[in-house]
């Protein structure tokens, strides 16, 4: 499915000098153009290919991988790009490249496939090999070197031993596809009887296996490859909100959450200069990434540092906050309002050579006192950290150099900012990582999101107001025919849009209608909301297929539960669908999202850590979240929408309504505005308390709370 406000636009116009030009010249992907001259005659995911492999009876080459990833680059170079090489995958495959952020779905199914055959968890690039009359993989694995190594064969040597073992072995093939399809199908959990009550112990589990994983000296989970998993440290501040008025509050939840913050704001995964955050960290100490920067990472942890300011008061998460929002605006936004997908590890043809420096670098840009101040803050006057030259890390706390010196730390502060932005601008000079400018819904859902909790505390009315230019842009631009689509790059818009689509978005304008309230975002979320319903909802089981009952027909239609590189979109659907259910009076909702929750009651309870998004719906479902309308003169509301939110309280969600709004849906209806007074309405999930109508009364009420 394509729409496009310009249809000439998608059209790549390849270069005069273009040696060899693919099937893949008239795609809108980045990853997929920068694939179409490889002497590879690769084809994108379509019926026109699938249909060759079946007539040819060739296996299918399936790679998925996407434009930011290293190793798929590496691969490229070392194999794709290679004429005999792509001699040999000519002549023995049908050979498809997918990109995976604008095809999940197939993402989805055969990084499960991979490990099913192979017992070890995926990733990029994925390899896979597919008997092409069911589409059902049969070899599958990752990145495989050009010659011999690292305890991998040849890939020209694994490319002739596959399709000779699939040209003789085609009944084994077929028996091992049908095993694979029936393990597929048991993968998913069977919901739990309708009079089982679901109760509290997956929040208790969670919050213990996180402690059991937890790094006390660094921070983060595990040891390396250290990734930040905002969800899990979202989970354990909501965890220390919930024992705030216990005896004894979990101050340790508050300390993991403080630890793991402060290492990644001070360490090299934060880009110290520009803000923003990279993929993960390659060691335990959060110095030195994966360089790509993805927009998925950052929303989050845009929200998740907001908040971590609000609880605490720590100017670090702050600042933090603030940088990390001005990269988004500044590198991340396009000028249709959207936001692009990601910033590459490589440049120059070597990964982090953009991010990286010498102190003679450094030395030349700044006068003397400046530099001494500087190499002591971020290390340049010790060892080298990456491949001979430094990346940038706190080292040194300012606190400890103005103890050392007797300088002030606020002389020294605006020192060190003062250079910062000198080698800022310096860096802005070489060449940049490339950019993949492809707008992608879901993951525009998740800075949506961090915008507008993040403009919200940090009282930047321009984040909350790039946030509404981003909703607008969805709802202008990825909408066609009444339904969702994922992708937008160049005016064009594709692919139907699937279940984290959806349900980041519900999320996302859940939240900027508390931070800007407009009715057309409102109208917006509740479409969304019935097309999850009409489409993803499992009316037998419950839980949200990944795809629509309408979508392309695959080897498998999954129902994923698990947090992954992003949260799940069953967890923040039943979150979503609870709040919008609660605040609209709709049962329909609330009966959806209570059947996801059954559907994956066995998933959270044997794996918790691995169900977290889940488990937070499951902690509003068994405490529904406390909803505030307010309604008046919107200065007024303003006010009384600030008070309520002065202090992190993760459950509950202010709506300020100017007292003109009209034609409210549901519930809403009922929370009339008074001419001439400001009123609030305040309920807990479906019981409400009587209309507040002056200040004093509404801030008494919300101390009782608190």
């Amino acid at each position: 499915m394509r729409y496009s406000a310009n249809p000439e636009k998608h059209t790549q116009i390849m270069s005069a000098s273009a040696k060899y030009e693919n099937q893949l010249s008239t795609e809108s992907s980045p990853y997929l153009l920068q694939h179409a001259s490889n002497p590879v005659d690769w084809y994108p995911w379509s019926e026109d290919a699938l249909k060759l492999a079946r007539e040819t009876g060739k296996p299918i080459l399936l790679s998925v991988g996407y434009s930011a990833c290293h190793w798929c680059h590496v691969m490229a170079h070392e194999s794709f790009e290679d004429e005999g090489t792509a001699s040999l995958m000519n002549k023995l495959y049908v050979n498809i490249k997918v990109d995976r952020e604008e095809r999940p779905d197939i993402d989805k199914i055969y990084q499960t496939a991979h490990q099913l055959l192979t017992q070890r968890p995926g990733g990029w690039p994925l390899t896979v090999f597919i008997n092409p009359d069911d589409q059902r993989p049969f070899f599958a694995g990752t990145y495989f070197p050009k010659e011999a190594r690292y305890g991998m064969p040849a890939f020209s040597d694994l490319l002739q031993r596959v399709a000779a073992y699939f040209a003789e072995n085609r009944d084994e093939v077929r028996s091992q596809g049908q095993q694979l399809q029936d393990v597929l199908g048991t993968l998913e959990p069977q919901a739990i009887a309708d009079d089982y009550e679901l109760n509290a112990e997956p929040l208790r589990a969670v919050r213990a296996k996180i402690a059991e994983n937890f790094d006390r000296e660094f921070g983060g989970m595990g040891n390396a490859p250290k990734f930040p998993h905002p969800e899990n440290l979202d989970r354990l501040l909501r965890h220390w909100r919930a024992s705030a008025t216990e005896a004894e509050p979990d101050i340790d939840a508050l300390f993991m959450v403080s630890l793991t913050l402060t290492r990644m704001a001070e360490g090299g995964i934060y880009d110290q200069l520009g803000g923003g955050f990279c993929r993960y960290s390659v060691d335990r100490y959060w110095q030195i990434p994966h360089f790509e920067k993805m927009l998925y990472d950052n929303g989050p942890l845009l929200a998740l540092f907001a908040q971590a300011f609000l609880a605490t008061g720590d100017e670090l998460f702050g600042r933090i906050a603030n940088e990390t929002a001005d990269w988004i605006l500044s590198d991340m936004q396009s000028p249709e309002g959207g936001f692009y997908s990601t910033r590459d590890a490589d440049s120059e043809g070597g990964e982090g050579l953009y991010y990286v420096w010498t102190p003679d670098e450094v030395r030349a840009l700044l006068d003397s006192e400046s530099y001494t101040l500087f190499a002591a803050h971020f290390g340049l006057n010790a060892d080298a950290n990456f491949e001979g030259k430094w990346h940038l890390s706190v080292r040194k706390l300012i606190k400890t150099i103005a103890e050392e010196t007797g300088r002030e730390k606020s002389s020294i502060t605006k020192n060190i900012d003062a250079a910062r932005k000198i080698l800022l601008q310096s860096r802005s000079q070489r060449i940049a990582p490339g950019r993949d400018e492809k707008q992608l819904t879901s993951w525009n859902a998740l800075a949506i999101r961090g915008l507008a909790i993040a403009g919200n505390i940090l009282k930047r009315p321009d984040l909350i107001g790039a946030a509404t230019t981003a909703a607008d842009f969805i709802d202008r631009e990825l909408i066609r025919d009444g339904r969702l689509l994922a992708s937008h790059k160049e005016g064009e818009s594709r692919f139907p849009a699937y279940l984290d689509d959806h349900a980041f978005m519900l999320d996302a304008l859940l939240y900027l209608l508390q931070a800007s309230w407009n009715k057309r975002h409102l109208d917006l979320a509740i479409r969304l909301a019935d097309l999850m319903l009409d489409h993803f909802y499992d009316n037998d089981s419950g839980g949200f297929y990944f795809t629509a009952d309408d979508h392309e027909s695959l080897m498998h239609r999954p129902k994923p539960l698990a947090d992954e590189a992003m949260p799940s979109g069953n967890g923040i659907a039943a979150l979503a669908l609870q709040r919008l259910g609660y605040l609209l009076g709709e049962s329909r909702f609330l009966e959806a999202a209570e059947g996801t929750l059954r559907n994956a009651w066995r998933a959270m309870a044997e794996h918790p850590h691995g169900h977290v998004s889940l488990i937070t719906a499951l902690e509003e479902y068994l405490a529904p979240p406390e909803i505030i309308i307010i309604r008046g003169e919107v200065d007024e509301i303003h006010r009384w929408r600030d008070t309520a939110t002065t202090n992190y309280a993760p459950r509950r969600l202010v709506f300020p309504i100017t007292e003109d709004a009209e034609n409210l849906p549901g519930a809403l209806a009922e929370r009339r505005a008074i001419e001439d007074q400001t009123i609030a309405y305040r309920c807990l999930g479906s019981h409400c308390s009587l209309p507040i109508n002056s200040f004093e009364a509404f801030v008494e009420e919300l101390s009782e709370t608190e």
